[in-house]
């Protein structure tokens, strides 16, 4: 086994929020095998090399070994910044006036901009992969890189009642990895949706086909989108 691998694959798997157990499952291993691999212990063969390439979103020939091995992870732990970024913009533009947005309607306003982006241009804004959960859709990632926010002191979190509230510490939010266009549209979503109820938010999304189609915990595909009509796609945004 190339000696840089199973560092690979562990980086991969933690840039994209991935547990060890969902991996395991998703290339029919048990979670010790799985383990095994990341340990370096455990040989794959090449029908679960490319699974995990598939699911990590990381080529084969980068995830079996490079001398530098920080540079194989340069462009997943770029899309992971960016997203972040996402999530920091939605909260400014989406949050109400007293500057708070409840963790669901947050993880809605970064679906919509992921989603409407990719409605529009054929792809999408951070490229995560998204689930169809109970108040979902929401990216695999979405909760982790939270807390890292909270931890590296960009996010406040506050109970309110049943609900989980997230302000900014900073009244500017980082855009550095955003075009001018992407951020448009977070703002314009953020600001179409500030004020009004997170179950508002929620029905609106499951009401779309990527929602309706997908079942419950499956990756929802971006293509999906693509085939809704536009009204329900945007919504009230004014584009």
């Amino acid at each position: 086994m190339v000696r840089s691998f199973p560092n690979n694959i562990k980086q991969a798997r933690l840039a994209r929020g991935y547990t060890q157990g969902q991996v395991a499952d998703a290339i029919g291993v048990s979670r010790p095998t799985y383990i095994g691999m990341e340990a370096g212990r455990t040989e794959l063969t090449i029908r679960q090399a490319e699974a995990l390439s598939s699911m990590l979103r990381i080529a084969v020939g980068d995830m079996l070994g490079a001398a530098d091995e920080a540079s194989v992870f340069s462009d997943v732990l770029a899309s992971t910044e960016k997203y972040k970024q996402i999530i920091l913009n939605a909260l400014k533009f989406g949050a109400d006036e007293d500057g708070k947005v409840t963790k669901t309607k947050l993880a809605k306003l970064v679906y919509l901009a992921d989603f409407i982006w990719y409605y529009q241009n054929s792809s999408p804004m951070s490229g995560m992969t998204y689930r169809k959960l109970p108040r979902g859709p929401v990216a695999d990632v979405y909760f982790r890189a939270l807390d890292e926010m909270e931890e590296d002191g960009a996010i406040i979190r506050e109970a309110k009642g049943k609900a989980t509230m997230f302000s900014l510490v900073e009244k500017e939010a980082p855009a550095s990895r955003l075009s001018a266009g992407e951020l448009d549209l977070i703002e314009k979503i953020g600001k179409a949706w500030s004020g009004k109820s997170t179950d508002d938010v929620v029905h609106f999304t499951h009401e779309q086909l990527p929602w309706q189609i997908c079942r419950e915990g499956e990756a929802i595909p971006y293509g999906l989108i693509t085939q809704e009509e536009p009204e329900r796609v945007y919504g009230a945004i004014q584009l």
